[in-house]
């Protein structure tokens, strides 16, 4: 039987959480036992169909290892970014260049401009992986963080065309941000943790308090301009995966600290692309090619959603008939004509 499992986040799943946001502490998932309790209630709410507002659902999954009964990652699925008194907040960056013949000087400048949405982009975050995990032979990290894709590739209609992506810019060990050293708090008087906690609340502040015209970088200290756009040492691996299935830098950062924004369409995303959503299937036969994966069912009960590795070969065509292990098959006590999601991942 398979040792790890994907299930939707669910109450009594508390502690646990909080545990594994400790690793990551972001703004989708901080190291706030109140926060952590409001995300499990709004998570159950949005898998139930309690939240009336599709834009407003957000979808936490967790990876359990069964032997210990643990959760050992999460990942989730902001469905909006952006709605009324709830903007999505962002910096443009904007390049422009300036040449004076009289002197004969050129210069490159990097412009930021704050931008607004409310009714922007799908979000997909918080996903973390307990340290000790990293390294299986399972490629854990990998499960939950394509399990998202999977989840949308299923439910086109409820997430936006436009998926995001915020990453991690380089931060010092203390969690200081060099930019909102340089720009946020001249504008805020706040430091860049007091603003981070209000942000999980309100960012009104930002919207009140930023200018509204473009920022030239070149009047910032040097170790603010380097830390724009560009990618921390924890997050190289989510980039290197992002950019392999689709995602690309969207030129906006984090008006906090700079962190690059990706972003691609639904259907540039490899992943999604990939998903299968089907009452046609058979068990797997030695002439089959064979393609590890995640195999997924839907429940109107808690846990609403579950998901375990296994084998599976897709068909040629979405007519055709799919194929999956007995693994699987055991695993979620599936029967002939029973609807299942799946997403090859690897």
């Amino acid at each position: 039987m398979a040792r790890f499992e994907i299930r939707a986040l669910l109450p009594g799943d508390e502690e646990q959480l909080h545990r594994v946001a400790k690793h990551l502490n972001s703004v989708n998932l901080p190291n706030d036992r109140g926060r952590i309790d409001e995300i499990v209630e709004h998570s159950y709410r949005s898998f139930a169909g309690l939240i009336a507002s599709k834009a407003e659902r957000e979808y936490v999954f967790v990876l359990v290892d069964k032997d210990d009964d643990k959760i050992i990652g999460t990942s989730m699925i902001l469905a909006q970014l952006g709605r009324r008194g709830a903007p999505y907040i962002y910096f443009d960056v904007m390049e422009e260049e300036k040449y004076s013949a009289t002197i004969d000087k050129h210069f490159h400048h990097t412009i930021l401009k704050i931008g607004y949405s409310y009714d922007g982009p799908t979000e997909i975050g918080g996903l973390v992986m307990d340290p000790t995990y990293r390294s299986a032979k399972e490629r854990l990290g990998t499960m939950i963080s394509y399990v998202r894709f999977l989840y949308i590739g299923a439910h086109k209609e409820l997430f936006k065309n436009e998926v995001v992506a915020e990453l991690l810019p380089p931060l010092e060990p203390d969690g200081t941000s060099h930019l909102w050293e340089a720009l946020g708090r001249k504008f805020t008087l706040m430091s860049y943790a007091e603003a981070d906690r209000l942000s999980k609340k309100n960012k009104e502040f930002v919207k009140g308090l930023f200018p509204e015209g473009g920022i030239y970088a070149t009047v910032l200290p040097k170790e603010a301009i380097d830390v724009i756009g560009k990618v921390g040492a924890q997050t190289k691996g989510v980039e290197k995966l992002l950019r392999r299935i689709g995602f690309r830098y969207a030129h906006r950062v984090d008006p906090f600290d700079g962190g690059p924004h990706f972003a691609a369409m639904q259907d540039e995303i490899l992943p999604v692309r990939e998903t299968r959503r089907t009452t046609q299937w058979r068990p797997l036969t030695d002439a089959d090619t064979r393609r590890r994966g995640l195999v997924a069912i839907e429940l109107e009960m808690p846990p609403f959603f579950r998901a375990v590795p296994g084998d599976v070969c897709l068909a040629k065509s979405r007519d055709e008939q799919l194929a999956i292990g007995k693994e699987a098959i055991e695993e979620l006590g599936l029967t002939p004509g029973r609807e299942i999601v799946v997403l090859p991942t690897a």
